[in-house]
């Protein structure tokens, strides 16, 4: 037992843990979203859309997330209008900004021979780095998340459902998909400390993916997919703690381990017990959605 309770005796280990459930939380609420709609190359591209802004603002003395909001949100508004005036599809933009921004980061980070320690946080995360500003953030991060997402649920089922449905019923589709877009910016920018630009959509995913074996109801499954992802974060310090491993991404591989873990513990489940016939449905339960573009 106390191989599983030292390390959470230190204080900086506990500041990790807190941060990291933080992060698990607002990224299980959002990740479920990301699922659902097949948003998750755009998630990745705001990952790593993020990593100018963090270079360019660690170089001038200004603090790394706001650099990686600026960059993000950059990154969203380039692929509105390079859809609208680029008239290209939407993983085509994604894919064009993905690269330009990927590289000019790395330029940027090439440029200055001081930048080599700098580079593996910004790229990997530095969650046992996070004190009590970035607590802070987080906690605000989380708060927004919640209010958007509930205030923001009617329209975003029906968005997934049927988005011309949706624009019947005059829910406005095409600004909750600006939206939702926000919240996926918000996330990885929120997650960016704890496991950083290249390892965030592993906490994006992962515990979405785990938790939707199990539920196909949206808010149980963000529940779950929260508890998931706070599970995957405990685990992994554990094991970044005792095998001497880089703690953000133990924790995100953990995280991405979860969803194959969920598989083979349902499968099981169906095999020792018959699935009940007829699952049932309500307002807040979704069918099957196949994957689009964002």
């Amino acid at each position: 037992m106390s191989l599983l309770l030292d390390p959470f005796a230190v204080a900086f280990v506990q500041r990790a843990l807190l941060g990291g459930v933080l992060v698990a939380i607002v990224c299980g609420i959002v990740g479920t979203w990301v699922v659902l709609r097949g948003m998750a190359f755009l998630g990745e591209a705001m990952a790593h859309g993020m990593l100018p802004g963090v270079a360019v603002a660690t170089l001038t003395g200004f603090p790394p997330m706001a650099g990686a909001a600026v960059s993000a949100a950059a990154m969203s508004l380039g692929v509105g209008v390079l859809q609208r005036r680029g008239r290209l599809s939407a993983d085509t933009s994604i894919g064009l900004l993905f690269v330009a921004s990927l590289s000019l980061g790395i330029i940027v980070i090439s440029a200055s021979r001081s930048f080599a320690t700098d580079a593996s946080a910004i790229l990997f995360g530095d969650i046992l780095a996070i004190g009590t500003p970035e607590l802070a953030a987080l906690a605000v991060a989380l708060v927004v998340t919640v209010a958007v997402a509930t205030a923001g649920h009617r329209s975003f089922v029906a968005l997934t459902v049927d988005p011309r449905q949706a624009q019947l019923l005059g829910l406005r589709p095409r600004v909750a998909h600006i939206v939702l877009v926000g919240l996926v910016t918000l996330a990885v920018v929120s997650a960016y400390q704890a496991v950083g630009s290249l390892l965030v959509v592993g906490m994006l995913l992962g515990p979405a993916v785990a938790a939707g074996r199990w539920t196909r109801r949206i808010v149980p499954t963000m529940i779950l997919a929260a508890t998931i992802g706070s599970l995957s974060v405990a685990v992994g310090l554990l094991l970044s703690w005792h095998l001497g491993t880089a703690a953000g991404a133990t924790v995100a591989f953990t995280a991405i381990c979860s969803g194959a873990v969920s598989t083979v513990a349902h499968a099981l489940a169906r095999a020792v017990r018959p699935a009940e016939a007829g699952a049932h449905s309500d307002a807040h339960t979704l069918p099957t959605v196949p994957e689009r573009t964002p």
